[in-house]
């Protein structure tokens, strides 16, 4: 379930439609998290689907480190790709804001957190990627892990709208994280590779 205070709005010819802010969501907030509307769906099970549903969810899933689809059933599917985004995906099933975020501005996820199928090439906004690669988990799972860190600092000490739509082990496992006692699990352990084999150059 995405965080409530969103809309999807058009934002561009290129990007189409997106999610906005309609408050401020501090770093630290949960803006999405797995919950019991969402679906976890294996590769095979795609294939007995009608092409109208197969590209439905091709288009609004990513894969998750066991190389399912996680295709979510409300606005979450609306947030477009950045190489300086405000939210990351966590290895608990939950996103979070990794800086603050103000009414009216877009959230994004970097797209290469996501295990894509297939590489992609997107405008750079001054950054100096311009492809999404299937491993980018591997290259740059240090950059988001301490961005991950810094949010889960926060995690304690803001609001947490989402927090009635945890399960109950992971919300004490993502408290015992934020409060130190438990070491962050890397973004790493987020990442599929069908050969298990890494494929850094």
């Amino acid at each position: 379930m995405i965080i409530p205070c969103t809309k999807v709005v058009f934002i561009n010819d290129s990007k189409g439609n997106g999610v906005v802010a309609t408050e401020k969501i501090p770093q630290g907030t949960v803006t999405w998290v797995f919950d019991d509307l969402d679906r976890e769906i294996p590769m095979d099970r795609l294939e007995q689907m009608s092409l109208p549903c197969q590209e439905a969810i091709l288009t609004y899933s990513y894969r998750n480190n066991k190389g399912h689809l996680i295709f979510c059933w409300d606005n979450e599917r609306f947030i477009n790709h950045s190489f300086f985004p405000n939210c990351c995906l966590t290895p608990y099933k939950f996103e979070i804001a990794i800086r603050d975020i103000e009414p009216g501005e877009e959230l994004t996820n970097d797209y290469g957190v996501f295990n894509i199928i297939a590489p992609f090439t997107v405008d750079c906004e001054g950054s100096d990627r311009t492809t999404v690669y299937p491993d980018d988990l591997l290259r740059f799972s240090d950059r988001w892990d301490e961005q991950l860190q810094e949010a889960f600092n926060r995690f304690l000490n803001v609001e947490q709208p989402l927090r009635q739509v945890f399960s109950l082990g992971t919300w004490k496992l993502a408290e015992t994280v934020a409060r130190g006692e438990t070491a962050m699990a890397s973004i790493r352990d987020c990442y599929y590779n069908e050969n298990q084999l890494e494929t850094l150059p």
